[in-house]
């Protein structure tokens, strides 16, 4: 009997173990500002037309009324022309501002400053609040792999 039993024992161990290992096979990315977060997006703007910055923001802000701010959390990532968004004369501002303080973040990739800086001689200055990263399409690629959505709308 006690054979019988040992052999169930590692059975039901082994399921443990594999639901344990299965579970964080497929872990959602972790938010230090948002620990209860259950959807992850990255929005992308490649692009310095004022109708494509507004279409980001806009479902930026769609998505944080439907799901409310404390369940989604939404990266905007910003490179080539669509830095334009976070300078810091951006007629935007406002709704950018209003938009952080729900908790969305805005990266800025300082390659592409670094770029604008050394074909024009002036570097922009960028919304305080935004957040540098030195290659925009490697931090999406990074991002993508803990488990963020990727939208380029």
């Amino acid at each position: 009997m006690s054979r019988q039993f040992f052999g169930g024992s590692i059975t039901v161990l082994l399921g443990l173990v594999l639901l344990a290992a299965a579970g964080t096979l497929h872990a959602e990315p972790m938010s230090e500002s948002k620990p209860f977060a259950e959807k992850f997006l990255l929005l992308q703007l490649s692009d310095g037309e004022a109708e494509k910055q507004n279409k980001v923001l806009s479902v930026a802000a769609n998505l944080l009324e439907y799901y409310g701010p404390d369940t989604i959390d939404i990266e905007i990532t910003t490179f080539g022309p669509g830095v334009r968004l976070m300078y810091a004369d951006n007629s935007r501002r406002e709704k950018i501002t209003s938009l952080m303080a729900q908790g969305v973040r805005f990266t800025v990739c300082m390659n592409t400053i670094n770029t604008i800086e050394r074909d024009t001689g002036n570097r922009p200055v960028l919304h305080p609040e935004s957040i540098p990263v030195d290659v925009g399409v490697a931090h999406i690629l990074d991002e993508v792999e803990k488990g963020y959505v990727l939208v380029h709308p």
